[in-house]
């Protein structure tokens, strides 16, 4: 059956409907505002997230992003505060524009943005590289290269206060800075054997310490020993009395002579005693009667 001219232009309606509709919609992604041009005049209020209504050939839409946007610094080779550079230093900076106000920065940095390849633009990027990168020189400039490595927590948030303020001047509280990471901290080689040297000689230092301590220790335990045996010596010497000295001499005589084995005893000259003896008695001798 051959159809109808109805049928035929119902389908081209509802296609050609269809792309009209697709073709003066648009949606924004939840963290990003769009922002409008309409005859090379840029709208000054935010589109928020979500669908919007496009007006082909008289304006168009660009979608920036109000999320934490990361900008990764590689090489760069700052000097310290002893005027020797760093080999290599990396740092990623964190940093989101307020919603708000990014209808006014996408005019008064135009030239700045960037173009992410998703599509979607990253405010003033440009210029918070040039000035986070001036932030890392600024204070790397303020330790020495031999205590960097060691620094890199606090050096991270002395970048990002640093940042901050310098963003602040200019444009108050229209940009947050996150967080700065610093992933990477390389010194010249000479300056490695040198921390590489220093650590060691603190390692050392440490070890030493530990055996000064135990020595100490150790002597300690000494000293509390000899006092203890000083004060045992004390307390006997004070109850050896003349009276209980000659009553021990006289038990130890009384028990060698009971022994009856010996008649010969040593007595320390001027001892007021009396050795008591045993003398074995004599056996009597009997003799055979002569006949």
């Amino acid at each position: 059956m051959a159809m109808t001219v109805t049928q035929v232009l119902v389908p081209v309606v509802a296609l050609a409907a269809l792309g009209l509709v697709v073709s003066t919609a648009g949606t924004i992604q939840t963290g990003n505002v769009g922002i409008r041009t309409t005859l090379g005049i840029i709208s000054q209020e935010e589109i928020g997230p979500g669908v919007y209504l496009k007006l082909p050939l008289i304006s168009s839409v660009q979608e920036f992003s109000t999320k934490d946007i990361v900008i990764d610094m590689s090489d760069l080779t700052p000097k310290a505060k002893d005027n020797l550079s760093l080999r290599d230093m990396d740092v990623s900076i964190y940093y989101r524009a307020n919603p708000q106000a990014i209808a006014e920065l996408s005019s008064k940095y135009a030239s700045q943005n960037s173009r992410h390849p998703d599509g979607y633009v990253m405010p003033a990027y440009e210029l918070v590289w040039r000035i986070a990168r001036n932030a890392c020189y600024e204070e790397i400039a303020r330790l020495d290269s031999l205590v960097i490595h060691t620094q890199r927590d606090a050096l991270g948030l002395a970048i990002a206060r640093k940042l901050q303020e310098e963003l602040d001047r200019t444009d108050t509280g229209v940009f947050t800075v996150s967080r700065v990471v610093i992933r990477s901290v390389q010194t010249d080689p000479s300056i490695e054997q040198s921390i590489q040297q220093a650590v060691a000689n603190q390692k050392k230092l440490e070890a030493m310490q530990v055996q000064t301590e135990i020595a100490k220790r150790e002597a300690d335990i000494k000293v509390t020993e000899a006092r203890g045996i000083a004060e045992a010596n004390r307390i006997i010497s004070g109850s050896l009395t003349r009276e209980y000295l000659q009553h021990e001499a006289n038990m130890a005589l009384l028990k060698f002579a009971e022994k009856g084995n010996s008649n010969t005893i040593v007595v320390p000259a001027g001892m007021p005693v009396t050795p008591l003896i045993s003398t074995p008695t004599p056996t009597a001798v009997t003799g055979k009667g002569k006949d």
